[in-house]
């Protein structure tokens, strides 16, 4: 069994930085797939970045430059960083753990709402 729990959600206004953390526990297999998924109301789910156990990275085009993702293999915990926050940023994120043949888990979501 695995379990993700979610922090760091919050308001901020724009320009502002958030840092989410996604902390796993249970049996976590060497080879894995971690990303941060967002939604907002009226919009598709939204794949925002990804990284591999291996420490490969990628992001969405309306992240690059702003957002970092990365991994604490000791603490079995991935982060998010948000910089330069902008009010379209504002969703619901979650992270997703992904293992080959045996499927994914989710965390429970954390709300990011950037506004003056």
């Amino acid at each position: 069994q695995v379990q993700l729990v979610e922090s760091g959600g919050g308001l901020v206004q724009p320009g502002g930085s958030l840092r989410l953390s996604c902390a796993a526990s249970g049996t976590i297999l060497n080879t894995y797939i971690m990303g941060w998924y967002r939604q907002a109301p009226g919009k598709q789910r939204e794949l925002v970045a990804r990284i591999s156990s291996s420490g490969l990275t990628s992001y969405a085009d309306s992240v690059k430059g702003r957002f970092t993702i990365s991994r604490d293999n000791s603490g079995n915990t991935v982060y998010l960083q948000m910089n330069s926050l902008k009010p379209e940023d504002t969703a619901v994120y979650r992270c997703n753990l992904r293992f080959d043949y045996i499927g994914d888990y989710w965390g429970q979501g954390t709300q990011v709402t950037v506004s003056s």
